[in-house]
């Protein structure tokens, strides 16, 4: 193994030997990378006037006002590919608890949408992410073209980790 193969940038190094070895230097950026936006959404909202809301609760929040249409519990879990759905329902909770959301029982359904302050909100978090994201993205040497390919494959990348998932869950 030459030098180089022994520093690869994993997170596991037993699981980067052999074949497919990329796989684990993949899984590292994903790892980094998810670490990372996680903390970005969390300061962007702090930023937005909004400090003491969760990764989960972010995602929810701007996933329920998309579109300015209703949401129920499972269509925020399919969209967000959330297996867990207490925790969806938890974040659901909480955001209507800070009146972030407002909730309407349709026969045995409970629909969700955004409050004006949830949607302000979402606004606010828009803005500081123009400003302190988008800009940044703006001097990187990625068109939105490349952007949105890259995007196109980590949808593809997720459907693999699924249909693993799915393998394993049957051994």
């Amino acid at each position: 193994m030459s030098d180089t193969d022994s520093r690869r940038i994993v997170s596991s190094r037993h699981l980067a030997d052999g074949a497919g070895w990329e796989a684990s230097e993949f899984e590292f950026g994903l790892i980094v990378a998810s670490n990372a936006f996680q903390r970005w959404m969390v300061k962007c909202m702090s930023a937005a006037g909004h400090p003491d809301l969760t990764p989960l609760d972010i995602l929810v929040l701007h996933n329920v006002n998309h579109r300015g249409r209703d949401k129920r519990l499972s269509d925020v879990c399919f969209i967000l590919n959330v297996e867990d759905t207490h925790t969806v329902n938890y974040a659901l909770r909480k955001l209507l608890k800070a009146e972030l959301l407002t909730s309407e029982k349709r026969g045995k359904e409970v629909f969700y949408a955004t409050s004006e302050t949830g949607a302000a909100l979402c606004e606010a978090y828009r803005k500081v992410r123009s400003q302190c994201l988008l800009e940044g993205l703006a001097r990187m040497d990625l068109s939105g073209e490349e952007l949105r390919e890259i995007a196109a494959n980590l949808r593809a990348l997720s459907g693999q980790y699924d249909q693993a998932s799915r393998a394993a869950a049957s051994l």
